[in-house]
């Protein structure tokens, strides 16, 4: 990675390397990992389970320090605030209404409440869930409660956004659904996505780069351009180019698995 791409990104990462220490000994969960996610692109990170994908994303948005390397979203350093993660959980509130759920980072800023719940209702509404401003979360269904969740992180106002597996919960017609519904909000905003699963033809269908990582200590053993037009209905997973791109991710992972000790 050049100096110019890693300070000029969005989200960019240099010789990232993390170590966990604890009463019972040292645990290595990355390896000297380079990334960089640009201004409006989406990018995935493709891993086995337990590698290191959601630490790896933890520390993007500031909550974990690299033991080496460095981290730089927009430039900066400082990280902490700069981006909105949502994590694997969709975290609504079972005793507040969705619209004050997805209220609740600008409430925290200082915005008052029916001004917040009114930016809430707009945005619900633009993620088609215009009929269930003042449901409770047990009333919506998964996938609609992954909207919401996702309403949320929208409206936290940056637009850099860190999403942790937001579909691995859900039945894989369901998931479907919801990555067209996401690609959809994606196109249509200013948004730079850093996207984390362990599915491969949700990593290829979603995203202008993919970075395949090891079992862990995780180290980035391939980057795919996935360069299929879009937009991209389900019906591109069907095609022998996205056929090809889905073949060489499933095999650099199950390189990493002939090569285990």
């Amino acid at each position: 990675m050049t100096d110019s791409a890693h300070e000029t990104s969005r989200i960019s990462a240099r010789g990232l390397t993390k170590y966990f220490r604890d009463g019972a000994g040292t645990t290595h969960v990355l390896d000297d990992i380079d990334l960089t996610v640009g201004r409006g692109e989406f990018v995935s990170i493709l891993g086995p389970s337990g590698c290191g994908k959601s630490t790896l994303l933890h520390m993007v948005a500031g909550l974990e320090e690299p033991t080496d390397g460095q981290i730089l979203v927009d430039g900066s350093p400082d990280r902490l605030g700069s981006s909105s993660l949502m994590p694997q959980r969709d975290l609504l509130m079972p005793w507040k209404k969705v619209a004050d759920n997805v209220a609740l980072a600008p409430i925290a800023r200082g915005i008052p409440r029916k001004e917040a719940r009114r930016a809430a209702a707009a945005v619900l509404n633009r993620f088609g869930l215009e009929g269930f401003i003042d449901a409770y979360p047990s009333q919506l269904s998964g996938g609609m409660r992954q909207r919401a969740a996702l309403a949320r992180t929208f409206l936290a106002g940056s637009e850099i956004l860190l999403l942790d597996e937001p579909f691995s919960s859900l039945d894989s017609l369901t998931r479907i659904q919801m990555q067209t519904w996401l690609l959809h909000i994606w196109h249509t905003s200013s948004s730079s996505v850093l996207f984390v699963t362990h599915d491969v033809e949700e990593a290829v269908r979603l995203s202008d780069r993919v970075y395949v990582l090891s079992r862990r200590p995780a180290r980035v053993v391939a980057e795919i351009a996935v360069d299929l037009p879009r937009p991209r209905e389900y019906g591109a997973t069907l095609t022998p180019a996205f056929t090809e791109l889905k073949r060489r991710a499933l095999a650099f992972l199950h390189l990493d698995e002939e090569h285990r000790p």
